[in-house]
């Protein structure tokens, strides 16, 4: 039986969107994930059986994929603190929002270049079958030891091509964090009134890992300047984003070039080895030699 793959970002966000107009309308959190789960929401769901056995709202996000793992995060820190959960949670759309807006401009930057690498990738094997349309018999040439020889490097250096070119793109994609999440974590924590080194705790025993050098820059700037660490924490949080924004644009921009190496370095020797020997070697084979 295959697991239900996770929802994407979207559609996190639209739900949590909707967590917070009913947590903003005066909804009970129990009550406000009642009403998601009677319209058909897959992890309200979730969230509403393991309420009913005694288990934690983070928990049950966690398990629901990336994006609601980090809202699970955000959840824990505000009942923690005792945070306007309606207000975090739509801070924390925006940010979903944001930075799936992001993946979906590096996909669509790097859509031209998938389907070009796509095309290269098969041109060794049209050209074997155009030299069999144009009357050149491969089969022959392939059965000979040196035909059979340029079939299996040909044949590696297209699976050598494949890989390499789905390793560019794959280094080219977003991850699936949002930037600036640790940012966004501490200021929900602030918002429940707690003490800087106590929002810096709680946000840290609830992420499992360290609070990020960045952002504690962003809070001894707040000390020494007198200014709202909150605002300067999202102010920080959403130029990340956007800074997440324009660098996957600028990777997906270089990889056209960047996937020129494997056309030169496997695509085109195949291209060699499966669509022009066998010719070669069919009209050696099948010219009869004259004393």
């Amino acid at each position: 039986m295959t697991r239900p793959s996770a929802p994407d970002a979207a559609s996190v966000a639209a739900t949590v969107q909707s967590l917070a107009v009913l947590l903003h309308a005066g909804l009970a959190p129990t009550r406000a994930w009642e009403h998601l789960a009677r319209s058909g929401d897959e992890t309200a769901r979730a969230v509403r059986s393991a309420e009913a056995e005694g288990g934690s709202v983070p928990t049950v996000l966690a398990s629901q994929g990336e994006a609601w793992s980090q809202i699970g995060i955000a959840w824990q820190v505000a009942t923690t603190v005792g945070a306007p959960l309606a207000a975090s949670l739509r801070s924390l759309a925006e940010a979903l929002r944001d930075a799936h807006q992001a993946r979906d401009d590096v996909r669509t930057a790097l859509a031209e270049p998938r389907t070009t690498a796509r095309l290269i990738g098969w041109l060794p094997l049209v050209a074997l079958a155009l030299s069999a349309a144009l009357g050149f018999d491969p089969i022959p040439a392939l059965s000979h030891p040196i035909g059979l020889t340029c079939m299996v490097l040909g044949g590696a250096l297209m699976v050598l091509t494949w890989r390499w070119t789905a390793a560019l793109v794959a280094h080219a994609q977003p991850g699936d964090a949002i930037p600036g999440l640790g940012a966004e974590i501490v200021a929900i924590a602030l918002c429940g009134g707690v003490s800087i080194p106590q929002a810096i705790a709680v946000a840290e025993n609830a992420a499992r890992m360290p609070v990020d050098r960045a952002t504690r820059d962003v809070l001894d700037l707040s000390r020494s300047a007198g200014a709202p660490a909150v605002e300067l924490l999202r102010a920080d949080a959403a130029a990340r984003r956007q800074s997440a924004r324009t660098e996957g644009r600028l990777r997906a921009a270089t990889l056209s070039g960047r996937l020129l190496l494997p056309l030169g370095v496997c695509t085109l020797p195949a291209f060699l080895l499966l669509g022009v020997a066998p010719m070669l070697l069919s009209v050696l084979t099948t010219t009869p030699v004259m004393l």
